[in-house]
């Protein structure tokens, strides 16, 4: 099993700019079927070394998880609103 983590530091982290990059993560449920977890999760210390918002995902293999990475959904959807709203990304992505 593969694990992929994301965090996503937005530009700008207003209450509406956080649930609205959160729903679009979790809008992957059920529209991508190689995900076998997906969990999201925004960020309550607010720290000035803390990232907004935090993904993970599960995969049954690497292979899957490039898969992913190239899904039509993921590629077409998602990542462009996570490019336009976010102003630094950091992944893993390790074996479990």
């Amino acid at each position: 099993m593969i694990t992929h983590i994301v965090f996503f530091k937005l530009a700008e982290p207003t209450t509406e700019n956080l649930e609205a990059t959160k729903n679009k993560l979790l809008s992957m449920d059920g529209k991508i079927d190689l995900l076998r977890h997906l969990e999201v999760g925004v960020d309550v210390i607010r720290s000035e070394r803390s990232f907004d918002i935090a993904l993970t995902t599960r995969f049954d293999s690497l292979e899957e998880l490039q898969a992913y990475q190239v899904h039509p959904y993921h590629a077409g959807e998602v990542v462009p609103h996570m490019k336009a709203v976010c102003s630094a990304i950091a992944a893993v992505d390790y074996e479990c």
